[in-house]
């Protein structure tokens, strides 16, 4: 009888060691599976929110509408931003290295590259990047 209790015992101690261990490591293998779930995600946005910035300077060079750079500048950070944090990310990179070079290679003023970075951040916080589309812009241009 003593051993059948010991046994018992054994048992009951056992199963609460391992089923916590076992607890914590389904727990653990959870979280790293969201985090590598988390990661491939921002990095499909960061691709997604790139391709929507070339895609706005893609326009812009085809339009060759006077007054629309604005526009396109918070087109494309408004679209990258939509995709997630990822796509915000890589407009916010994309923006501020196209403003670095133009402001200090291309000969473009400090007032230009300012209004650029305005019309960034306007659209990747959101706003509608019609408040800098010029009258007359193509609607294929939206």
């Amino acid at each position: 009888l003593l051993f059948v209790a010991c046994v018992a015992l054994y048992c009951a101690c056992a199963d609460a060691w391992f089923g916590r261990v076992g607890s914590a490591v389904r727990s653990g293998w959870d979280s790293a599976r969201e985090a590598v779930g988390s990661a491939v995600d921002r990095t499909r946005e960061a691709a997604q929110g790139a391709g929507d910035m070339y895609r706005a300077y893609s326009d812009m060079r085809e339009a060759q509408w006077r007054n629309s750079d604005k526009y396109f500048h918070a087109r494309g950070n408004y679209d990258a931003a939509n995709r997630g944090p990822g796509g915000r990310w890589a407009a916010e990179v994309i923006s501020d290295a196209r403003e670095g070079y133009q402001g200090a290679l291309s000969g473009h003023g400090e007032e230009d590259t300012r209004a650029d970075q305005e019309a960034n951040h306007w659209g990747r916080n959101g706003g509608d990047p019609n408040r800098y589309r010029p009258e007359g812009l193509p609607d294929r241009y939206r």
